[in-house]
C-alpha cells in the first residue's frame, strides 16, 4: 500500500489483509487526532491543519487502491473485504465531522491572527472544513448525531450493494449463438469479440454479454429484430424485479432505502429535502434555478427532437419496412439513417481510430495546448496486463503528475468510464512535494484475441478525452493544500468543465489529424470522411439532449419531491418527467432507474444536472478557442492557469470569469448541438 512517495503495489494487496489494515489505520488516526487536540496553547496551521492533512492523506492513499481494485478486479473475497471496511471508514468520517473539540479547534484557528495572514487557498481549506462540520451534524444533539452516523454508514453500504447487484446482473446474462445467419449485419470486429468470448468459456459459436461493447454492437447492427429485442430487454431490466435473473439482484428496495435515508439526513441538518442539501456544495443557488435551467433547455431542444423522431419513424417505415419504431429499433434505425443521410458508417470510422494512435494523438493535443510531455513508464506494478502507466512533464521538465490507463472491458470490471484519484498533490511545510496520480478507466471493445490495438468508435474517443480532462484537473493542479488541490473543493456542478471541454477537440480537423490513422495503411482520416462526421455531429442531437435532461430532471425531482409517507415513487416520478419533456417513451418493462448508478451508487444524487450545467461552461470556454484558434497557446495557457491549475481555491464562477472575462452564456452549448434557443 502506498506511502508518501510510493505507488501502490497492487500485487501485494490481498483481500485477507484489507480489513485488518484499514482497522489498524483508522485506530491510529483516531489516536493521532485526539493527540492534536491535547496540545497546549493556540492552534496553528502547523499544529492543526497540516497534521490533519497528513492523516487524511495516509487514509486516502491506503484506501484508494483498495476501492479501485474492487471496481476493476472484483472478486467475492475482495468484495467482502471492501464492504466490511465501508462502515469502519464511514464511522470514522462521521465521527471526525461531529467532533466538537475538532470543530472548536478550527473555529479558534479561524479567529486567530495567523489565519488573517494566510493565503487564499489556505483560507478556503478552513472555510470548507467549517462548512463540512455543519454538514456532518456537529451541532446536532447526541441522539441525532448517533442517528446521522447510522444513516451515513447505511448509505455507504447500500450504494455499494447497488453497484454489486448491477455488476452481478450484468455478468450473469449471456447469449450463445451457433447459427451465424442470426449475426447478419454485425461488424466483423463484433463477431470476432463474440467468438473470442465463446472460446474463453470453451464454447462453440458466438457469445454475447451485457457488457456495453457487446450489447451496443447487437442493438446497433444486428438485422435480426428479435435478437435486438432480446438483448435490449435483458439490458434495461438488469438488477430489477423484471430482470432475466428472476429478481435475484433486484435493486428496488435498495433504491427506496437510499431515498428515505437521504431525506432523513437532509431533515436532520435542517433542509427541506435532499436536493436542497445537495446544492449546499454546488454552484447553483436554488432548486428553482436548477429546474428552470433544465426546462428552458428542454424548450429549446424539443422542436429539434420532434423532427428527429419523425425522421426516424418515416425512415424505419419507408426504407426498413418497420411498421412501428420500438425501443430496440432506435439504435439500429439511427445507424441506418446516418449511413443513408451522410454515407457514414461507424465501422468505417472505427478503422481510423486504433487505440494506440488515439492515445498518442491525445498526448500531442495536450502538448500543443498546454506544453506537456507525456511518456509511458515501464516496470510499474499494475493490476492487469493491459494497464499502462504514464508520467506528465511540463515545459520546464518538471514532473506534474502521472496516471494509470485501463482501456478495455473485461470480466469482473465495473462498467462505464471514470477518473479517480490514486494520490493527490500536496506540499508539506518542509517543502516536500507529493505528485498527483490518477486512475483513468474505460470499458472499450478489447482487441480481438487479445492482440494489437483495439479499434475505437468515435464516441469512445470522445469518452477517452472526457476522462482525460478530469485527469488533467487532478494532475496539473499547482495548489499545495490537499483540501483544495485538483478536484478537491470544486463545486460538483462545475467539475465536468475540463472533461467536457476536452471532448470538443474530437471534432476539430486540426486535432483529428493527430488522433486518427487507418489501422492498416496509416492513412490519416480522409477529408471527405471528416466532413461527413462533422455534418453528422448533431445527428439526433435534439433527442439526445432531451434524454439527458430527462435523466437530470428525474434525479432532481425524485430527491426534491420525496415524501416519506408515499416512498420514492421512482417510476411514477420518471413517467411524469417523461410526459413533460420526452418525445419517445420506452416500454413499460424498462427499468432504467435500477441501473442508474450515477445517482444510486455514485456521487451524483440530486446532481446529475451537473453534466448539462457544466456543459454550458465548457462550451462557452471552448468558444474562445474557436475565436482565437483551436491550438492557440495563449488561450491554452490561460485555461491551464485559471481552470486546471487552480483547483478549488476560488469559486468556479470566479475562475470561469477570470478565464473568459465574463459570466457564462448558453449560446455556445446550443450552437454546438445545432439547436436554436427557445423564444
Amino acid at each position: 500500500m502506498a506511502n508518501v512517495n510510493e505507488l501502490p503495489v497492487f500485487s501485494l494487496i490481498e483481500p485477507a489483509h484489507v480489513v485488518a489494515d484499514i482497522s489498524r489505520l483508522i485506530s491510529e488516526s483516531r489516536v493521532a487526532v485526539e493527540s492534536l487536540l491535547d496540545v497546549g496553547g493556540g492552534y496553528s496551521w502547523s499544529n492543526l491543519i497540516e497534521p490533519l492533512e497528513n492523516i487524511e492523506d495516509k487514509i486516502n492513499k491506503t484506501w484508494s487502491p483498495i476501492g479501485h481494485l474492487n471496481s476493476v478486479k472484483n472478486s467475492e473475497a475482495f468484495r467482502e473485504a471492501y464492504n466490511a471496511c465501508l462502515p469502519i471508514l464511514s464511522e470514522y468520517t462521521t465521527d471526525m465531522g461531529q467532533n466538537g473539540r475538532l470543530f472548536e479547534a478550527y473555529r479558534l484557528f479561524a479567529d486567530s491572527e495567523e489565519y488573517k495572514l494566510l493565503g487564499h487557498a489556505e483560507k478556503r481549506v478552513v472555510e470548507n472544513a467549517l462548512r463540512d462540520f455543519r454538514l456532518s451534524g456537529v451541532h446536532l444533539p447526541s441522539e441525532q448525531k448517533k442517528r446521522f452516523k447510522e444513516i451515513a454508514q447505511e448509505l455507504s453500504r447500500l450504494g455499494s450493494r447497488f453497484q454489486d447487484n448491477l455488476l452481478d446482473a450484468t455478468q450473469a446474462w449471456t447469449k450463445l449463438i451457433v447459427d451465424e445467419r442470426l449475426l447478419e449485419g454485425l461488424p466483423a470486429t463484433a463477431k470476432a469479440q463474440a467468438r473470442d468470448a465463446a472460446k474463453a468459456k470453451e464454447l462453440t459459436g458466438w457469445l454475447f454479454t451485457l457488457d456495453f461493447p457487446s450489447y451496443f454492437a447487437v442493438v446497433t447492427h444486428a438485422s435480426d429484430r428479435s435478437l435486438r429485442e432480446e438483448m435490449y430487454t435483458a439490458y434495461v431490466t438488469r438488477a430489477s424485479e423484471r430482470g432475466p435473473d428472476s429478481g435475484k439482484w433486484d435493486n428496488t428496495e435498495i433504491m427506496e432505502q437510499l431515498l428515505a435515508l437521504r431525506y432523513e439526513e437532509a431533515r436532520l441538518l435542517g433542509y427541506d429535502d435532499f436536493a436542497e442539501l445537495s446544492l449546499s456544495t454546488k454552484m447553483a443557488s436554488s432548486a428553482e434555478e436548477v429546474i428552470g435551467f433544465l426546462y428552458k433547455l428542454a424548450d429549446s431542444a424539443r422542436p429539434q427532437a420532434l423532427r428527429d423522431l419523425a425522421e426516424l419513424r418515416e425512415f424505419a417505415k419507408s426504407q426498413l419496412g418497420l411498421p412501428t419504431l420500438e425501443a430496440w429499433d432506435i439504435a439500429y434505425v439511427s445507424e441506418k439513417l446516418k449511413q443513408s443521410k451522410y454515407s457514414l458508417s461507424e465501422e468505417e470510422v472505427r478503422e481510423y481510430f486504433p487505440a494506440s494512435r488515439v492515445i498518442h494523438g491525445l498526448f500531442l493535443v495536450v502538448e500543443q495546448l498546454f506544453g506537456l510531455k507525456i511518456k509511458e513508464e515501464s516496470g510499474v506494478d499494475v493490476w492487469h496486463q493491459d494497464v499502462t502507466y504514464y508520467e506528465i512533464h511540463d515545459e520546464q521538465g518538471d514532473l506534474r503528475g502521472a496516471f494509470y490507463l485501463d482501456l478495455y472491458a473485461r470480466s469482473s470490471k465495473r462498467g462505464g468510464a471514470w477518473m479517480d484519484e490514486c494520490i493527490s498533490r500536496r506540499r508539506s511545510l518542509s517543502g516536500k512535494l507529493q505528485i498527483p496520480v490518477a486512475f483513468l478507466t474505460c470499458n472499450f471493445t478489447p482487441p480481438s484475441d487479445g492482440g494489437g490495438s483495439g479499434l475505437l468508435r468515435h464516441d469512445e474517443v470522445v469518452t477517452l478525452f472526457h476522462e482525460f480532462g478530469h485527469g488533467l484537473q487532478h494532475m496539473l493542479t499547482k495548489v499545495d493544500c490537499l483540501g483544495v488541490s485538483g478536484i478537491h473543493g470544486v463545486e460538483w456542478d462545475a467539475v465536468e468543465l475540463p472533461s467536457q471541454f476536452m471532448e470538443n477537440f474530437c471534432w476539430e480537423p486540426e486535432a483529428l489529424k493527430l488522433i486518427s490513422a487507418h489501422y492498416q495503411t496509416g492513412e490519416s482520416l480522409p477529408h471527405a470522411l471528416l466532413q461527413k462526421m462533422v455534418q453528422a455531429r448533431n445527428f439526433l442531437s435534439g433527442m439526445q439532449m432531451l434524454r439527458q435532461i430527462e435523466f437530470s430532471l428525474f434525479d432532481f425531482v425524485l430527491h426534491k419531491q420525496y415524501d416519506l409517507s408515499q416512498g420514492g415513487q421512482v417510476y411514477s416520478v420518471l413517467q411524469s418527467i417523461r410526459e413533460q419533456v420526452s418525445v419517445l417513451r420506452p416500454p413499460e418493462f424498462n427499468r432504467f432507474a435500477h441501473s442508474f448508478s450515477h445517482i444510486f451508487g455514485g456521487g451524483y444524487a440530486a446532481g446529475y444536472y451537473s453534466y448539462k450545467w457544466a456543459e454550458v461552461l465548457s462550451s462557452d470556454a471552448f468558444s474562445l478557442f474557436e475565436e482565437e484558434g483551436v491550438f492557440n497557446k495563449q488561450c491554452g495557457a490561460k485555461f491551464l492557469s485559471c481552470i486546471l491549475e487552480s483547483g478549488g481555491t476560488r469559486s468556479a464562477m470566479d475562475l470561469f470569469v477570470a478565464f473568459r472575462g465574463r459570466e457564462p452564456r448558453v449560446d455556445a452549448l446550443l450552437r454546438h448541438n445545432g439547436i436554436e434557443a427557445a423564444a
